[in-house]
């Protein structure tokens, strides 16, 4: 049974996130989001809080909560804004879950152990120039060379890249058996012949940090390969769904940011004599953001009870991400119809949020994919297979760090 009261442990994580970010980040995004500009210890400041490992156990250096508490510190941290969402989203859904589950413990303890304490931030590379939703076509190769593996290619779009300390990166070992040929590894920043670049002048989220890598014979020690040779491919789709649902989580605090400065807009504004608020049209439009926030925050929260439990969520993940991410975009057009012509200014956020929900539409798979996914298990063409290693279920505590106060 799904019980829908947070726990006092959950609250508490509302509560510490929702004042934190509002002091540490609220009153420079804008200005941040305008010029371009990743304030360099974001992540920093992030670690300070404690969400930099929320959902890894304490003997793994993170806070020992679970996966709901992971969710509702996205919210929190994208109703401020997306860029600041995005980096749980790399360090915690997509990379240290990947290590979470996959790693040994010796990886665990060299790697994990960091990034939960916020000492390291860890990225993940998948993207490449001609390989987005098409994995397989990704032109990245790993040859194995005595006790190493030497990686060349590019990966590209990747939150981070320039500020990372660690990477988890997809390469063929084997490209004659296509998906079951690709495999993970861990880099390091510092290994020969790996660099990154800044990609700039992007729509959206331009608080954050996105680029590439190139990789250039680099060597790579064995320890470092994640799971088995071959197991890449399933590695990179169990952390998208990590990935999916820390960014469906987030659509919510989008939703709700353009909700409450929609509705304390349209309290102020008047025209003909009388607040916008008013006018049927208006409320009709709030009314659809108010419906919308609830709807995605119900399904992804059902998405993080199955992780708690450490049940499958593919499906239920892809439902969220893909319902979430386009109600806040709608949220979002709608905030600007509602600000009219200031809307489309920077002089309110809201054309910010727009930009913003754009880039969550397209990442971590588009509605297009989604559809898909969703098409095959509807049809019966898709069923999960049991993984060789699940997502660990969660275990409390007992005595689990709590976020920083503030």
């Amino acid at each position: 049974m799904i019980d829908f009261e947070l726990t006092d442990e959950q609250k508490w994580v509302v509560e510490n996130v929702r004042k934190m970010a509002a002091k540490e980040f609220a009153p420079t995004i804008q200005e941040d989001d305008i010029k371009g500009h990743y304030a360099p210890d974001t992540f920093s400041k992030l670690a300070k809080m404690g969400v930099t490992g929320i959902c890894f156990p304490e003997k793994y250096g993170g806070a020992g909560m679970d996966y709901i508490s992971l969710g509702l510190a996205c919210e929190e941290l994208e109703y401020v804004d997306t860029s600041l969402r995005t980096i749980l989203s790399v360090h915690v859904g997509l990379s240290g879950c990947g290590i979470y589950q996959w790693g040994t413990e010796e990886q665990k303890e060299k790697f994990l152990k960091p990034m939960a304490g916020g000492e390291k931030f860890g990225v993940f590379g998948l993207t490449e120039p001609d390989a987005g939703s098409d994995v397989a076509g990704m032109k990245s190769y790993a040859r194995k060379d005595g006790n190493h593996y030497v990686l060349n290619g590019q990966k590209i779009w990747i939150s981070g890249a320039d500020y990372a300390d660690l990477f988890l990166v997809f390469a063929y070992t084997n490209k004659e058996k296509k998906h079951e040929g690709i495999s993970a590894f861990i880099l390091e920043r510092g290994m020969p012949g790996l660099s990154t670049f800044t990609l700039h002048n992007k729509v959206g989220i331009r608080a954050g940090n996105v680029g590439g890598i190139v990789m250039q014979d680099v060597k790579v020690p064995k320890e470092n390969l994640v799971g088995e040779e071959g197991e890449g491919f399933k590695i990179a789709m169990s952390c998208l769904d990590n990935g999916r649902f820390t960014v469906a989580a987030g659509s919510t605090g989008l939703i709700r940011a353009c909700l409450d400065a929609s509705i304390k807009y349209a309290k102020e504004r008047k025209t003909f004599g009388k607040p916008i608020c008013d006018y049927q049209l208006v409320q009709e439009m709030l009314a659809k953001m108010a419906a919308n926030y609830d709807a995605a925050k119900l399904l992804w929260l059902r998405a993080g009870w199955l992780k708690n439990k450490g049940m499958r969520n593919t499906r239920e993940t892809s439902l969220a991400k893909w319902l979430g991410t386009v109600s806040a975009f709608e949220a979002a057009n709608d905030a600007i119809e509602i600000h009219g012509a200031y809307g489309y200014s920077d002089e309110y956020p809201v054309g910010r949020f727009l930009r913003n929900a754009k880039g969550e539409v397209i990442y971590e798979g588009t509605i297009e994919v989604h559809k898909l996914i969703q098409a095959e298990y509807v049809l019966g063409y898709r069923k999960d297979k049991e993984l060789r290693r699940r997502l660990p279920a969660y275990e409390p505590a007992q005595s689990p760090q709590k976020i920083a106060a503030p």
